[in-house]
């Protein structure tokens, strides 16, 4: 049986198969919500193989093939025991649509159903579309290409950003803890980083840190702050006395800067440090990037809100209970959520490379704020289901004690983007149920 879909998208056919050509793209286009890894990316889309790892140790080998730039390219499922189950060839086709657009067009000859293949050709051309628009209005701005330093680039944000990067036409060398592997990687001693670590690199971005969730005992407390202030300290000092090195420093921070809870207070860039172990912590990390300001690099902290894809962080979590009708909200449900879309959060790391008016401190969050129980009663909504099972405060502080529910699980922190809405940028996903949407392949049907 077969399936083809299309789409138009707003580039030139050359930049639309050339943005197919570049690491990332399958990246890129993969839906968050498939349990699957990017173990292998294609380098040659003539004659090249990319491994996607799905789970129990299957590995799905795509063999590219009758690649005719830029018209056509086309890749076959080659690996076993997958092939003896599974008939796969997937052909994709560039036309030119005057004056400068492009049809882009799948056509897929499987036996797997084709109700199970819709959502991911529909969420693919969305990602491409928005991916190009996101890229034109970045070359507007003066984009251009840059080689970029990047700790914590296999995470959940990391391999996002990465990937948006390098579509981007960026060169991205990840900083890895182990043995570096080929010319993108480089060993990172966290301690004492190599003196020549950050030659020859445009700018850096510091992502890497030990996950803050947990119950806040003294240990975790200790794996946090030591996992952030040193290194970051250590890496802002070598980015400064680097001769041929970076002149953008970017670094990861956190909304918990504004304390867990400040009522109805609208928070922006200019308010108040807040209360707590996490404002305490946002406050050091963030200090922690002075001796690259100090030496006249342009240095941006980004104070990430709760980062939504169903491949990690709470939507992961939150996404199977709501499915199967066991989602509700938690506590009161009063409690401010500031929620960034896992593109638009990539899209503003983007941003704070080459935009010159981006410095200190910016809130990554989306400029609508909701309450939970708006959260929950939206995931719902987009999920058809109830959200009717209300979590008392007890559950979470079951696993992560009081302090830990405070500050994680119950914190109400109404962030603005002030910075960037000032600056006119451009949200993919202003609102959250066109970001859950987007992000869980349930688009709203024409008509």
């Amino acid at each position: 049986m077969g399936l083809t879909s299309s789409a138009v998208v707003e580039a030139p056919r050359p930049e639309v198969f050339a943005w197919f050509q570049r690491p990332g793209a399958i990246v890129r286009l993969t839906p968050p919500w498939m349990p699957v890894r990017i173990k292998r990316e294609a380098t040659d889309l003539a004659d090249g193989t990319a491994v996607l790892g799905f789970p129990l140790g299957l590995d799905w080998v795509a063999r590219h093939s009758g690649a005719v730039a830029p018209a056509q390219f086309v890749d076959e499922l080659d690996s076993a025991p997958l092939r003896w189950l599974v008939h796969w060839r997937h052909t994709h086709d560039f036309e030119e649509v005057p004056p400068n657009r492009t049809r882009v067009i799948d056509r897929i000859d499987s036996n797997v159903p084709a109700v199970m293949l819709r959502s991911m050709l529909a969420y693919r051309h969305r990602q491409l579309a928005d991916d190009l628009a996101a890229r034109d209005r970045a070359i507007e701005a003066g984009m251009r290409p840059l080689t970029v330093a990047m700790t914590g680039s296999h995470g959940t944000i990391g391999t996002a950003l990465a990937a948006l990067l390098t579509t981007n036409g960026h060169r991205v060398i990840r900083l890895v803890r182990g043995q570096a592997e080929g010319p993108d990687e480089r060993r990172w001693d966290v301690e004492t980083p190599d003196a020549n670590l950050l030659q020859g690199v445009d700018a850096v971005i510091h992502l890497a840190g030990a996950s803050i969730a947990g119950r806040f005992t003294p240990e975790h407390r200790k794996a946090v702050r030591d996992s952030r202030i040193g290194p970051t300290r250590q890496l802002a000092r070598l980015a400064a006395e680097t001769t041929d090195g970076p002149q953008v420093f970017v670094s990861a921070s956190a909304i918990g800067y504004y304390g867990p809870d400040r009522g109805d207070e609208p928070l922006t860039e200019g308010s108040s440090r807040g209360d707590g172990f996490l404002a305490s912590l946002v406050e050091d990390w963030e200090q922690a990037t002075e001796p690259a300001a100090a030496a006249g690099l342009r240095v941006v902290n980004v104070r990430t809100g709760l980062a939504q894809t169903p491949a990690g962080g709470v939507l992961q979590l939150q996404y199977p209970l709501f499915a199967a009708g066991l989602g509700g909200p938690l506590g009161d449900g009063q409690q401010w959520q500031a929620w960034i879309g896992i593109d638009d959060l990539a899209d503003i790391y983007h941003r704070c490379l080459y935009d010159a008016d981006l410095s200190g401190p910016i809130n990554a969050a989306a400029p609508e704020p909701v309450r939970n129980d708006e959260y929950s009663a939206t995931l719902a909504r987009v999920l058809h289901r109830p959200a009717l099972l209300r979590v008392p405060a007890l559950g979470p502080r079951l696993i992560l004690g009081k302090e830990g529910t405070d500050e994680l699980a119950l914190a109400s922190q109404r962030v603005l983007p002030r910075r960037l809405t000032d600056l006119g940028h451009t949200f993919r996903h202003p609102d959250l149920e066109s970001a859950l949407r987007h992000l869980l392949g349930r688009p709203v049907k024409a008509g």
